[in-house]
This record gives structure tokens, sequence and C-alpha cells, in this order.
């Protein structure tokens, strides 16, 4: 049982900003910053299944992949690597790629590594707040310039680059081919109402991603069976003893806390490992709580 204000990892990369503000105070003038990593402040505690990040991007990230947790182990890694993007900032014309544009095979795969038309067979669309993008291990992406998002992921940094823009970092040809499902991204379920506060952007076998939107001056009790994050992505409250904003995460594991939202209300992503979504996971002060019922296979809420 935890309840903690995570600490945060600064990661430098050469496609990161200088400002980012209004997601955190740290400086990046001297050394661009393109991750924020949300971690457990006590750095001797069990790793935790997942990993919440802050993407900036001022340039675009290199075309990769990330190996499912079969193929991960095979390497004598932990685990695999799924992911799900929320969309925090998007400037205008801002991009992200997600599957390719047709079927590759192996062979064809590899040839349009090594000349760099994988960059032209990624399939790209504009993206703007609020989106929502799940990245199964195997699909072939990448991010564009003038972005900000929100990521969970499983705790991995297994990364296998196609093409890089030239930044003559390596590519990794051979496990990117052996991984890859080369082919356009399947439709996936689109955001699910939960409650009048909770909405389920992903449910998977590895993690679920809520959006909770509270009102202002509301009082709530928020109860979890396993590893939770919370990010505040608007307005500003109290978690357990902690004031947060815009920013600011906390992990909660398997416990029970409060939430005393402040006078503007606030939004914030929720992520838990899945595949299904906590049922009791959010209490409001007027009593009203949530259970699942199996006739309709919805959570609702009725009052107690």
């Amino acid at each position: 049982m935890a309840i903690e204000h995570a600490s945060v990892r600064v990661v430098r990369k050469p496609w990161g900003v200088a400002d980012l503000h209004p997601w955190s105070g740290i400086d990046g003038s001297n050394d661009a910053i393109g991750e924020l990593w949300f971690q457990r402040v006590d750095q001797d505690a069990p790793s935790p299944a997942l990993l919440l990040k802050l993407l900036f991007t001022s340039e675009p990230l290199s075309v990769q992949v990330h190996p499912d947790d079969a193929f991960a182990r095979s390497i004598g890694l932990p685990n695999g690597k799924t992911e799900a993007w929320y969309i925090l900032f998007a400037a205008p014309g801002a991009r992200v790629a997600v599957g390719l544009k047709r079927h590759l095979t192996p062979r064809d795969l590899r040839a349009s590594i090594r000349d760099g038309s994988i960059a032209s067979l990624t399939q790209w669309r504009a993206v703007k707040k609020g989106d929502v993008i799940f990245v199964p291990a195997g699909t072939i992406h990448a991010i564009g310039a003038g972005i900000v998002l929100a990521e969970i992921q499983q705790y991995s940094d297994a990364t296998f680059r196609l093409f890089d823009y030239g930044r003559r970092r390596e590519l990794h040809e051979d496990s990117a081919v052996a991984v890859s499902d080369a082919g356009p991204l399947q439709a996936q379920p689109g955001p699910r109402r939960l409650t009048a506060a909770r909405t389920m952007l992903i449910a998977s076998q590895h993690f679920v991603l809520e959006r909770i939107d509270l009102s202002p001056n509301s009082n709530w009790a928020l109860n979890t069976d396993r590893e939770t994050w919370i990010l505040v992505i608007e307005g500003s409250g109290r978690i357990a003893l902690t004031d947060t904003t815009v920013g600011d995460a906390m992990f909660i594991e398997a416990d029970r806390t409060g939430i005393e939202v402040g006078p503007d209300g606030m939004s914030g992503l929720v992520a838990y490992p899945g595949p299904d979504p906590i049922a009791s996971l959010l209490q409001d002060g007027g009593a009203r709580t949530a259970v699942y019922s199996p006739k309709s296979n919805e959570i609702v809420e009725v009052q107690t």
C-alpha cells in the first residue's frame, strides 16, 4: 500500500523543447527536454508494471516499433511495450503515424528500411487536443513535431528504430523486421463513458486508461486494488495530503485516498493494469458509488 507524489526524471532528446510550461517549470533552454518520466519516490520499491510519461516534440521522432512480451523475453527483457498516447497539445498541422498504408512482406519491409522509404509508407494522421491513440506492440509508428502528449506504457524501453531523419543513430533492421506487424492498424474501440465523471479511453490486456472530470469544490474517494497513476491535466485539487495542479502525477498502490477538487474543477488521466476497468474506482461525496451490472455489461452509479 502506498500513496506518493511521483518524482520526475528528465530525459533530454535532440527532438525536445526548451519550454515545458504549463506542464513543468524545468528549464530546457541549455539542453532540449524530450520526455519527463514519472517515477516512484522510493527508488528501492518494486518496479511498477506501467510507466507514465510526458513527451514534448519540436522535431519528428524516429519511425520505430516495440516488441511484444514473447519476443522481449526471448532476448532477455522482462516484457514488451504496448503504449497509448493522449494528446495534450497539438500545433496546427501536427501529425502522428500509426501503422502502414499497406501490408509489406518481411523482404519489402527490410528493403524499405535500407532505402528510407519506410518513412513514406507509414500512415500519418492529423491530431488535436484530446485525441487518444492506442499503439499495440508490433505497430510501426512515429510522433511528429509540435506535440505534447501523455504516454502510458508497459514499463520497458525496448525500441527498434527503422528510420531516424538523418540523426546517425543506429537502426535495428533485423529486430524491427522480426517484431513488426507490417500493415495498417486495426480499428480500435472509441472512448466509452463509464459514469458522469469517468470516461474509459483504452482498455487493453496491459492497462486501462481513463479520463476523469471532477466538478469544482467536489470531494471524492479513490479506491484501487492495484497500482494506479493519476496525472492532472486541467484544474487543481488535493489528492491525499498533496496539493496538485497541471503536470503533477500521483502513484497509488492498492489503497484508498481522498480527492478534494479546487474551485476550477479538475481533470486527470488515470491508468492502471488491465484488462478491465475498476468498478469502484471513484466515489463522490454525495455517497454515490459505482457497481458493475452483469445485465448491461456496464458500470452504473447508484445512490447508497
